[in-house]
């Protein structure tokens, strides 16, 4: 039997309640000394007897009007500290709103799962403690991207419940349902590389770039690479390895889309991702042994906002027209004809016909459907490789455009074993 076992449940709960407030206490205390408030409520102390207080008035009642009348009380003792805060000019309720929140550890403790418990008291401390951090954000963040970002969610959590789970029609073998989730999923998956790509990482050497542009777009990343490449016609090694890592960072978006959408698609294209990524790992490897140091990459990739309306609008159709295209070859050519729109698609955006291939129902076998994922990222390698030509005009993208050239013969091979 565990050690755990033979403690009385409400002793392990008190025990941890006393333990979690101290440690806000401690960090509550800090947050006071950091911002040199003259007056206060309390420190670790404080901290402690009002999550005690919490929790003995929630465990003596039952009806929880002791604790309801605890909560009260401590409300008007605060409103008090607030006045006199407010007095000196000091207008912050942050200070209350978390003595109110240390009051809600006991019954955290007592009601939810220990792992909610964890959760709520680690996102307590770190709001004490990473006031700079939160603060260097909201002011390097702009307006228009919170409320962009609002929107979104409205939308997204309105209109997603009430969107009917049955197909679009006969020829649209897809639900409005998991058009507007395929929507959402991609959409939310760009907006953080978006975030990280034009807030944390402005002044970036190329492969940094080649990176995150890559989890947004990587013929995007492609384009600007090939661009840059003009004025680095003597760093072939660094320009390659940045081409590579942006194809490779594809695959890896790829393997997070799929996995959300069909698990056991995501399954069947991890050996051929997961070889093309290991063999793209190991030539960009190669390639830095013989990388100059890092070069500054002040060309930021201009992309439009994931989360504006005309971006998910433009997506949602996309992913329509590829499902009545899909459905239409299928019924017409089979599998022979699905693998033939797929080295087309992979001249154009492949997002939206591979999730499309995913949620709809097709008269093509799962193999097919696994070779013609495959084989739209390889075609749209081959794009890539012609775009880092066609931009750069010099020898530095050369081996990069013959490795992604390479990509798309495997992915040929490969496709057709599966449907052979």
């Amino acid at each position: 039997m565990e050690f755990t076992a033979t403690i009385p449940p409400l002793l392990l709960q008190f025990a941890i309640t006393v333990t979690f407030a101290f440690g806000v206490g401690l960090e509550f205390r800090r947050y006071h000394q950091i911002n040199q408030y003259q007056l206060h409520f309390g420190s670790t102390r404080t901290a402690v007897l009002i999550a005690i207080m919490g929790f003995m008035l929630y465990s003596l009642d039952p009806s929880r009007l002791l604790f309801a009348a605890g909560f009260f009380l401590l409300g008007v003792l605060l409103l008090v500290y607030y006045w006199q805060l407010a007095a000196k000019g000091i207008y912050s309720i942050f200070s209350p709103m978390l003595a109110l929140l240390i009051y809600l550890i006991g019954p955290v403790a007592i009601a939810f799962p220990n792992w909610f418990l964890v959760l709520f008291v680690v996102v307590l401390i770190l709001i004490l403690g990473e006031k700079p951090l939160i603060h260097r954000f909201s002011d390097q963040l702009a307006n228009d991207e919170v409320v962009t970002l609002a929107k979104f969610l409205i939308i997204s959590g309105v209109v997603l419940p009430l969107l009917p789970a049955q197909p679009i029609a006969s020829e649209l073998p897809v639900t409005y349902y998991q058009v507007w989730v395929a929507v959402i999923i991609v959409s939310g998956f760009s907006y953080l590389s978006y975030l990280l790509n034009n807030y944390y990482f402005k002044n970036r050497g190329l492969m940094v770039t080649a990176v995150l542009a890559g989890l947004y777009s990587s013929t995007a990343a492609t384009v600007v690479i090939g661009r840059r490449a003009r004025d680095l016609s003597g760093a072939e090694s660094l320009v390659s390895a940045a081409l590579i890592t942006a194809t490779t960072m594809m695959y890896l978006r790829l393997l997070a889309l799929i996995f959300l959408f069909n698990r056991h698609a995501a399954v069947e294209l991890l050996t051929p991702f997961a070889l093309i990524i290991a063999l793209s790992t190991i030539a960009v490897a190669v390639l830095s042994r013989y990388q100059k140091p890092a070069l500054p990459f002040a060309n930021a990739v201009d992309v439009q906002h994931p989360l504006e309306l005309s971006t998910a609008a433009i997506f949602a159709i996309l992913f329509v027209i590829f499902t009545f295209v899909t459905h239409y070859v299928t019924s017409r050519f089979g599998s022979d004809g699905l693998s033939v729109l797929a080295i087309a698609v992979g001249m154009t955006d492949i997002d939206p016909f591979i999730l499309a291939l995913l949620s709809g129902k097709f008269l093509a076998s799962k193999s097919a459907i696994i070779a013609a994922i495959v084989m739209a990222s390889g075609s749209n390698n081959l794009l890539k490789a012609a775009y880092a030509v066609f931009f750069a005009r010099n020898v530095s993208v050369r081996f990069g455009a013959l490795w992604l050239t390479a990509l798309f013969v495997m992915s040929a091979v490969y496709a057709k074993t599966l449907t052979a």
